[in-house]
């Protein structure tokens, strides 16, 4: 089932709502929209009154106001977590998990909160040079736009991207390419600070033991800040433990839902 919401903005903010018992809201990454959970969906809605948010400038969520600014994100996950009624469990993956980290402190409607691998570049360096960054601008073709994400800042090894390019989901990918270079944007300038000790409720980071080392360092960092959040490690796997072992995620996503 399809439901929609407007945030704060103006923004139409859309999400799919499956299965039963206690709302679990996930939101996805950079690069991807609200199919990026189809490895996992079914299992987790077994358990949970699923609500799967497209992100704005995509998928469900293409009616945006103009200005960007991921604070305006934060709004939208707090509008979604509020509609599904409060009492909200919130999984968020990648640039994902960075609105969340918005989103939490705008609402009292989520109790928990899953963060995998919120971005930021390791102090000093950038996580996609600007020649990179250039390159994705100056794109005509929003696949490439994808490729140099996926293999210059994710850093996924070409059998990844292949096995990535063979499932359902690469086509949604390809559509919501031209929101990453914004996103990009906003990762290379991202700074945890002490705004995330205002954070009160329970927070477990995930992190990828194969991840490249900013995304695990960025990890470390954010539970660091947050009162009683700690880091769960996805062990074998990298950024995308959900599509590569599935089983690994959703154990641990029902852990914490139960402690």
């Amino acid at each position: 089932m399809s439901s929609s919401v407007r945030s704060a903005d103006g923004t139409v903010v859309g999400f799919e709502t499956l299965g039963d018992g206690p709302p679990l809201v996930l939101v996805h990454g950079t690069g991807a929209d609200h199919t990026r959970w189809a490895t996992v969906r079914d299992r987790l809605a077994a358990r949970y009154r699923l609500h799967l948010v497209d992100r704005r400038g995509r998928g469900l969520s293409r009616e945006e106001a103009a200005a960007y600014d991921i604070r305006r994100e934060g709004e939208d996950i707090a509008a979604v977590a509020e509609a599904a009624g409060g009492d909200v469990y919130l999984v968020a993956h990648s640039y994902g998990a960075l609105c969340a980290l918005e989103g939490v402190r705008r609402t009292g409607a989520v109790k928990k909160l899953v963060a995998y691998e919120p971005p930021r570049p390791k102090p000093g360096e950038v996580v996609v040079g600007p020649d990179a960054r250039a390159r994705m601008r100056a794109a005509e073709d929003p696949e490439e736009i994808l490729m140099i994400f996926l293999r210059e800042a994710l850093r996924l090894p070409a059998a990844d991207v292949e096995a990535m390019r063979g499932t359902p989901v690469w086509r949604a990918r390809v559509a919501a390419a031209r929101t990453i270079p914004r996103e990009l944007e906003v990762v290379e300038a991202m700074v945890f600070d002490d705004r995330l000790g205002e954070i009160t409720i329970p927070v477990r980071l995930f992190a990828g033991t194969e991840s490249p080392e900013y995304l695990r360092l960025a990890a470390e960092d954010v539970a660091k800040r947050i009162p009683g959040a700690d880091v769960v490690p996805m062990v074998g796997q990298a950024h995308q433990a959900m599509d590569f072992d599935p089983d690994q995620f959703v154990r641990a996503v029902f852990e914490f839902g139960e402690v």
